[in-house]
């Protein structure tokens, strides 16, 4: 097995040669957003392919998407007293205003598209796409709490775009990656200096331990 430099060093050759996935390529595009020496990387594997980031020409949302955007925050928060809902959504778009792109546009697409998803009490996640090779999820995750334990039925990279967390192996900042594969289990655990957005692409879906691991067995079950 590969460690971890290795792998993220094969990501990068990948991206070069232009065989990544859209999920991972948003990831490396985020990342090179975030670090400089990324970018250097990226900026050198585009010329290298003949690919250029700052010659792409971004696609125009649609002229209702800033009204759509607030809508889809504001109903996903309906335990919000309607006097702070304004502020609550306002500060979410804000948030994902602050994004780097190309994960902003992608960000509020989804935000209009299907909205946040409550997790656990202080864990949300954003279905970014579930592109052929990879599945990619924005997380947000209020200082303190803990994204339920799990595995992975394949690699998950997830980059940190905002804040940071902890598992047990390590803590990571803005533009770090955290490499886990099919044996490793974590919880991710939010700093407390503020919320955690952390971009998770992955080759396969999670798979939880504990009760919601039974629940998630119980469902899949009931489903085939």
């Amino acid at each position: 097995m590969k460690d971890g430099v290795s792998q993220l060093s094969d990501l990068y050759a990948a991206y070069a040669a232009g065989t990544l996935s859209p999920s991972f390529r948003l990831l490396v595009e985020t990342q090179a957003a975030i670090r400089s020496d990324i970018r250097d990387r990226v900026n050198h594997a585009e010329a290298i392919s003949g690919i250029f980031l700052e010659r792409e020409t971004p696609s125009m949302l649609a002229p209702n998407a800033f009204e759509r955007t607030l809508q889809a925050i504001d109903d996903l928060e309906d335990e919000v007293d309607p006097t702070d809902a304004a502020k609550l959504a306002s500060e979410r778009l804000t948030e994902l205003l602050d994004l780097p792109e190309p994960l902003r546009e992608k960000a509020l697409e989804s935000c209009m598209r299907g909205g946040w998803k409550r997790m656990t009490s202080g864990v949300k996640r954003l279905e970014i796409g579930t592109a052929s090779g990879g599945h990619a999820h924005l997380y947000r995750i209020e200082p303190g709490a803990t994204v339920p334990s799990h595995s992975h039925f394949g690699d998950e990279l997830t980059l940190v775009v905002q804040g940071g967390f902890s598992d047990e192996v390590g803590s990571y900042g803005p533009g770090d990656i955290c490499l886990k594969t099919p044996s490793d289990t974590h919880a991710p655990v939010g700093d407390d200096d503020g919320v955690c957005l952390a971009l998770a692409v992955s080759e396969g879906g999670m798979e939880f331990k504990g009760m919601l691991g039974i629940l998630q067995k119980v469902f899949t079950r009931r489903t085939h």
